[in-house]
């Protein structure tokens, strides 16, 4: 990391994933929709997305970007757990999307 920036999202992204491990009663990281949710949560609340970032890797899409973003974060990051399968980790990326994007805890809106 080279920049405060990277640095601060990096920090608020592993903040939200403390705060789901802390608030969210019985969260089990071994789950798959339970990390889908908390990884979803964190890309889309830290900025990692923001479109500024994507067209510095290459991603040239406009609009539309940052939801792709989140989903594709996301799921690289629950097809690391060895608990989930890469059919498992898309599955559970479906099914908690709409309600884990649309989670702002605990800000008031998405960075």
């Amino acid at each position: 990391m080279r920049r405060q920036d990277e640095i601060n999202q990096v920090i608020i992204h592993e903040l939200v994933h403390a705060y789901d491990d802390c608030v969210v009663k019985n969260i089990d990281w071994k789950n798959c929709a339970h990390q889908a949710c908390s990884e979803i949560r964190a890309n889309h609340l830290s900025g990692n997305c923001h479109y500024k970032r994507e067209l510095m890797k290459g991603f040239l899409k406009i609009k539309g970007h940052e939801p792709e973003c989140v989903k594709r974060r996301a799921l690289l990051s629950v097809k690391n757990n060895p608990h989930c399968s890469e059919k498992a980790a898309e599955a559970a990326v479906e099914k908690v999307w709409d309600m884990c994007y649309n989670d702002p805890r605990p800000f008031d809106k998405a960075l």
